[in-house]
């Protein structure tokens, strides 16, 4: 079966645009909102403020298992885009180099909202994919990436919105 590449889902939420860009930029804070990720460091000397080029380690966890990836951010346009690009991986430090996904967040003012877009693109397109859909389905428990990513970036926008509304936010 041939793989989906990228999936993506979207939100409104009633907040500014500027007000979510700045909570969802900062990749410490992701673990509040994702059903996998714990949250992430920025190593020291690169500071916390999202820019191209700003590399951070991800700690991520499934089940029992947990490990760690290395991201660069690619975009990061005030209130309106943040994207990163996931290109190591490993168990306590990303060892295993090469390109692995992408992530990218984009902010529409609708009204007195912001519809927010979550994608996940699949940059491994060099697995042929009847490897890659046999390795996702044993990491997934039996599903793709692309439908695992699917119900993650569903539950990851649905625990934002809530966040961002929240009475004294």
């Amino acid at each position: 079966m041939p793989r989906v590449f990228s999936v993506s889902d979207s939100v409104l939420i009633e907040a500014d645009p500027a007000v979510i860009y700045q909570q969802v930029s900062q990749p410490a804070l992701m673990g509040r909102w994702s059903p996998e990720n714990l949250g992430a460091t920025v190593p020291d000397g690169q500071g916390a403020a999202a820019r191209p080029g700003l590399v951070f380690e991800g700690h991520n966890k499934r089940g029992g298992v947990r490990w760690t990836t290395r991201c660069t951010v690619t975009a990061a346009e005030e209130g309106r885009l943040f994207r990163f690009r996931v290109h190591a991986i490993g168990l306590k430090r990303p060892r295993l180099r090469g390109p692995i996904a992408t992530w990218e967040y984009r902010f529409e003012p609708v009204g007195e909202g912001t519809e927010v877009t979550e994608t996940w693109t699949d940059d491994r397109r060099g697995w042929p994919d009847p490897v890659a859909n046999a390795f996702d389905r044993v990491v997934t428990r039996g599903h793709t990436f692309a439908d695992f990513q699917r119900r993650n970036i569903r539950t990851t926008l649905r625990n934002l919105k809530a966040a961002m509304e929240a009475p004294g936010r």
